[in-house]
Formats: C-alpha cells, structure tokens, sequence
C-alpha cells in the first residue's frame, strides 16, 4: 500500500523544517502521538535518530520503532519501521507550488511474510483509511503548530 497527501503551510522551509525534524517534542505537537522515547540521537543531522512511538489505534495502544534513513535539511526524511511481518516507510517532504509550501507525508508498507501478505489483502482496506486519516490529522497539526509561531 502507498500513500501520499499533502497540505498547503503559511510558513518558510525552514519554519516547517524546524517542527518537523523535532522528532523528540512531536508529542507536544500531534495529537495522534501519545509517547515517544529516543533510543539512538547522531551527533549531527538525522540520519540514524531511532525512537518508539506509541499512538492509540483501533481503541488500542501501537508502538513502532523506527529510524531515520535519509534526509536532505529543509527538504525531506524518510524513515523505516519493520514490524509485523512488514516493512514500513514514511516520510516528510517540503514541497513548493505556485509560491506556496506544502508539506506531503507519504506512506508505505510492503509486506514479506506469509501471514502479512493475506493480512494485508484481508485487512488493507480498513489499515488503509485509518492511516489516512492519521496522517491527515498530523499534517494538520503540524499546520498548526508552525502556523502558530
């Protein structure tokens, strides 16, 4: 399953660069969040931060683990998650239209086990609306919060 949405920001780069990249205070930020804990921080940049986030999905708590594996500053980063016989990966990406900027959050998941791939043609149409409408709730916090400052 992919996929991608997107939403216009009244804000710089480097503005929506800033809340997005503040992996560690996302909690106070969106809403959807409900803990993170960091396990690993670079000493520059954000390729290789890895953290646990708990969110509440379907009535009940989900964590993932996940990390950062590319990034390119006031641009973008991709990050990984493998869990349930899958392997997840998202990303944030500033993005310029008619002197506007967007912020597209993209998805992915792609599964490798027996089970996760009968699950997933079970199951995906219902995981593929939740997760639209988490990612449409965080990119409206985050909306908000650069809009804010």
């Amino acid at each position: 399953m992919k996929l991608s949405l997107d939403i216009a920001i009244d804000g710089s780069r480097e503005a929506i660069w800033a809340v997005i990249s503040d992996i560690e205070n996302a909690v106070d930020r969106i809403s959807g969040i409900d803990k993170i804990e960091i396990h690993e921080k670079p000493e520059s940049g954000l390729v290789g931060l890895k953290w646990t986030e708990t969110r509440t999905l379907f009535g009940k708590s989900a964590t993932e683990t996940m990390w950062i594996t590319e990034e390119s500053p006031n641009e973008y980063y991709k990050t990984r998650a493998e869990n349930h016989g899958a392997i997840y990966t998202s990303g944030l990406r500033i993005l310029e239209r008619d002197g506007k900027n967007y912020l597209e959050m993209f998805f992915e998941s792609e599964p490798q086990t027996f089970m996760a791939k009968v699950m997933s043609k079970l199951m995906g149409f219902m995981f593929k609306k939740a997760t639209i409408k988490a990612l449409q709730q965080d990119l409206d916090d985050i909306k908000k919060a650069v809009e804010s400052t």
